[in-house]
């Protein structure tokens, strides 16, 4: 089932017992999901009719209680659960049974960043249900995405407004729209969004940094981390400085990845790093997707990078880009 059939399922008054919203784009899949809510389950019946359960802290002999209790003076009830992808695969395949035969009085959705088609568990998930994924769109469908929301805040944006404010929010819908109601709010009761206006709020609020380039490194995402190197070069920033904050943060991925070898803890990993335990997790994350053996070989890049980069004669744009290439791939 498609995104456009389950919506007009739903607006029908009729839902599949199973539904699964994965995906890495999540703002049409939380719109999606919220949709769900609103007509399966009036928000003056909530209270006795909507489980939600939050993938970690999952259990499956809790979630089969929620499914198989029957709605309480509502036709339909609703159990969620969210980040399914944490949910041990022990505690999912509890559900087996009840998934071959669903409660049509009851509707289960689950909500995950990916999944694997491959495993049992979703095989016979799909047979009776829906499995709708949301994919990130492509840099030349943000603009008509811009320009539809635009259109709904009842509002007007330049050209040229159009093609600098989409240099500058990238392809990520959730900011996207974010960034959006910041500029509706900077306009007021004017209509027409020009270049201006993207400059005052978008430029100053959300400037792309030398941080954000080092974070899409560590997850590999090396489109987003060519695009957000040149717009930190395009802005002035001094090429061995993005050089020098790039070692930084692949210095701190070195030392949490020997860490978290040697048995540490969070607090173990903050203290040793030298960060905020806010960025712990994230160091954590990032570093899970690299071999321990890599660092050192990155590290020879990073040097060979600094020599061209202070020799004459090297474009260091595209020594940059080159070794962009070499981290995120």
């Amino acid at each position: 089932m498609k995104t456009a059939e389950l919506r007009q399922a739903l607006e029908k008054g009729a839902c599949p017992p199973l539904i699964c919203l994965f995906g890495e784009e999540t703002f049409h899949r939380d719109q999606m999901l919220q949709m769900i809510i609103d007509r399966v389950v009036p928000e003056d019946a909530r209270d006795f009719n909507l489980a939600v359960f939050q993938g970690k802290e999952a259990s499956g002999q809790a979630m089969l209680e929620q499914l198989q209790t029957l709605p309480v003076f509502s036709p339909r009830r609703l159990v969620l659960v969210k980040d399914f992808s944490a949910v041990p695969a022990a505690e999912s395949e509890k559900l087996l049974d009840y998934l071959a035969a669903p409660l049509s009085e009851t509707i289960l959705v689950l909500v995950a960043d990916k999944i694997d088609r491959r495993r049992k568990f979703f095989q016979v998930f799909g047979k009776k249900g829906a499995l709708i994924e949301f994919k990130p769109l492509y840099p030349n469908q943000i603009p008509a995405f811009v320009e539809q929301q635009v259109r709904s805040a009842g509002k007007r944006m330049t050209e040229d407004a159009m093609a600098f404010f989409c240099r500058r929010v990238g392809t990520n819908l959730q900011e996207i729209h974010g960034e959006l109601e910041k500029l509706c709010s900077y306009l007021g009761d004017r209509n027409l969004i020009d270049v201006n206006d993207v400059r005052a709020v978008v430029s100053d609020i959300r400037a792309d940094s030398v941080f954000d380039l080092t974070n899409a490194l560590g997850k590999k995402q090396t489109s987003e981390a060519l695009r957000l190197l040149g717009r930190l070069l395009a802005d002035g920033m001094a090429p061995v400085l993005v050089l020098s904050m790039m070692v930084r943060h692949f210095r701190q991925l070195w030392k949490t990845s020997e860490l978290l070898a040697q048995g540490g803890g969070r607090k173990d990993i903050a203290r040793g790093v030298g960060v905020n335990p806010y960025f712990v997790d994230g160091l954590i994350s990032q570093s899970r997707q690299f071999q321990s053996t890599q660092f050192a070989a990155w590290f020879e890049l990073f040097l060979e990078a600094d020599l061209k980069l202070k020799s004459s004669g090297g474009n260091p744009r595209a020594i940059l880009e080159a070794l962009v290439m070499d981290l995120a791939t």
